[in-house]
């Protein structure tokens, strides 16, 4: 059996304030082209499907055709929430559609079931599992210890009562321990939305969504895809791509990817505005793409922005790196409040009253704590 694997569409979403509908229009088409050419027998899409819980009209509109034009291609499509997204809102309808091949994962419970699907080879079960946390699991397992949300996933997997003699995929939208992140991608506070990737062995195949980055954790087939599009400057130099999956007989797996152009790309530029503005400097770019543009003067440009909008209509952000800033930044470097966890920052604290670090016991007593305080607080 054939997949391919997508997830983080962020439909609807917005870069610096510019609108990236378009942008996923343009990849979108592309997807279904590559589909057309590989006629995979599954699409997997592993969460944060929109960009938002609460999605524009833009966005359901172009996630419904998105999702209609995949009923069409002769494909199961398998498509689950991610923490972007509302639950509830993506498992509305989701015993129709299926009817049409798309299936939608419903609110997280316990006894979560499998969606069959057979080969030369047998029988391939597809595990739907939405994004959860450690208290979505505790409500379902109130006897059960449920502290870390490697304890969450390890409960919720092991309730599935997985058939380790099929071959088993399991549609996930998580932070595995080792993976790479991105700016763009919402980090949970305390760095405690860490899961283990020991608690992911019953599967052949682990489609994970959350982290932007391609990649796999843990083993190969324990992988991110990332997403379709780039969707910060920290992701400028990411190789964007679709995952093909091939599973043949129990243990043997082919993974690959295909990559994506996008519409327009983003990049990162360096230098005086002299140079930056020089026709023989600009005339070698695609001035239709994303720039962020890092200017080096030592006085600050009269309404740079707007005199460099001429020539880089795209352009989303605009910097200074000179002697000035770089004078900030080491009085910035002294107050790293904002880029702190709040378990780093009491970690902090206690070293400072207590001359040494917290111990792993006291860190582990602390998480809890930190992650229920958040969750009341939203």
């Amino acid at each position: 059996m054939k997949c391919i694997h997508l997830s983080d569409l962020h439909i609807g979403k917005r870069v610096n304030e510019f609108s990236m509908v378009e942008d996923q229009v343009y990849i979108f088409n592309q997807i279904l082209h590559i589909i057309d050419l590989e006629k995979p027998d599954a699409v997997l899409i592993s969460g944060d499907i929109y960009d938002k819980t609460v999605p524009s009209a833009e966005a359901v509109s172009l996630c419904d055709d998105f999702l209609f034009r995949l009923s069409k291609c002769n494909v199961q499509t398998y498509v689950i929430s991610g923490n972007h997204d509302s639950a509830e809102r993506i498992a509305f309808g989701r015993r129709l559609m299926g009817e049409s091949g798309v299936h939608m994962s419903p609110v997280y419970s316990k006894g979560i079931k499998p969606i069959e699907m057979e080969d030369e080879h047998g029988t391939i079960a597809i595990y739907l599992l939405p994004f959860i946390k450690p208290t979505h699991v505790r409500a379902q397992f109130p006897d059960e210890t449920i502290e870390t949300y490697t304890d969450a996933m390890k409960v919720a997997i092991e309730d599935m009562d997985v058939d380790q003699t099929k071959r088993n995929i399991l549609l996930a939208h998580q932070f595995v321990t080792g993976s790479e992140r991105s700016e763009s991608e919402e980090i949970s506070v305390g760095g405690s939305d860490n899961v283990a990737a020991y608690v992911f062995d019953p599967f052949d195949y682990v489609a994970l969504g959350h982290i932007h980055k391609p990649q796999s954790v843990g083993r190969e087939t324990i992988r991110y895809c990332g997403t379709p599009l780039k969707y910060s400057f920290s992701e400028a130099n990411h190789q964007k791509s679709v995952t093909v999956v091939e599973l043949h007989e129990k243990g043997n797996i082919n993974i690959r990817t295909v990559d994506l152009t996008p519409k327009r790309d983003m990049r990162e530029i360096k230098g005086t505005y002299m140079e930056v503005t020089a026709k023989n400097y600009y005339d070698r770019l695609n001035l239709d793409d994303y720039y962020h543009i890092t200017l080096t003067d030592e006085e600050d440009i009269f309404d740079a922005l707007s005199s460099l909008r001429t020539i880089y209509k795209n352009i989303m952000k605009l910097d200074y790196d000179n002697k000035r800033t770089a004078t900030q930044a080491v009085i910035h470097a002294n107050s790293e409040v904002e880029s702190k966890s709040p378990l780093q920052l009491f970690n902090d604290l206690y070293e400072k009253q207590n001359n040494q670090s917290l111990s792993q016991e006291q860190i582990e007593f602390l998480v809890p704590f930190i992650e229920k305080t958040w969750e009341e607080q939203r």
